[in-house]
């Protein structure tokens, strides 16, 4: 059975959801502010987590930092606010998706139902690379360089283990979206870039493996260190 999250202070927009969500024989949990959404998730095991940016006693990144301390599932932010400050905000601290306010309950369901075949797909990929003393292990959700754990989030490592698996292959940043955040979703090409720049910083010596290709996008190396 598929459980979802969904933590929101208007009772009105949980209920319009929860009606969606049960119809699709999915198991919902809501939560009226961020610490109510914390204990529930500490509680139970999401496969998707729904949060609104404004919630009283703890807001939507607050919640949102708190969860990615634990657990790499996916997380949809609701929000009223389209500043690319906050979406870029939003994506370091790991979010999967946005969609703002006000909003079509159908197309929230259909980005819910695009997050969790993704990560469906995700768990299936058993591969583990492996380069110098790099390690990327998909099952796990594991990146080590030199046998220490490296911290990414959530998007960064669906981006690095997108890359490892296709090497020396050259991907436009229309690509990556596509195929990394996936065909719903909006976003900006910049978003790859944003991503690419913080995953090279966590590489440290295996940052140049990522290589710009000039005019077109990104590939990843997989010659020696």
């Amino acid at each position: 059975m598929t459980r979802i999250l969904l933590a929101d202070d208007d009772a009105r927009i949980r209920s319009i959801v929860r009606e969606y969500a049960q119809a699709e024989d999915w198991t919902f949990d809501e939560a009226g502010d961020g610490e109510e959404a914390l204990r529930l998730f500490a509680a139970n095991s999401y496969a998707l987590v729904v949060l609104d940016v404004m919630m009283p006693r703890l807001d939507g990144w607050g919640t949102l930092k708190q969860i990615r301390k634990s657990s790499a599932a996916p997380v949809i932010l609701l929000t009223a606010r389209n500043e690319e400050y906050d979406r870029l905000l939003g994506f370091e601290l790991g979010v999967d998706d946005y969609i703002g306010k006000p909003f079509s309950p159908r197309e929230l369901i259909a980005r819910m139902k695009a997050l969790l075949k993704r990560a469906g797909a995700a768990q299936g990929v058993g591969a583990v690379f492996t380069l110098g003393g790099l390690k990327v292990d998909a099952a796990a959700h594991l990146v080590q360089i030199d046998g220490e754990d490296v911290s990414l989030s959530p998007k960064e490592f669906d981006l690095l283990a997108f890359f490892v698996s296709r090497p020396e292959v050259a991907f436009t940043r229309d690509q990556l979206l596509n195929h990394v955040w996936g065909y719903d979703f909006f976003g900006d090409a910049r978003t790859v870039d944003t991503h690419v720049k913080s995953l090279r910083e966590k590489l440290g010596a295996y940052r140049d493996h990522i290589v710009t290709v000039w005019g077109t996008g990104y590939r990843f190396s997989g010659g020696k260190v």
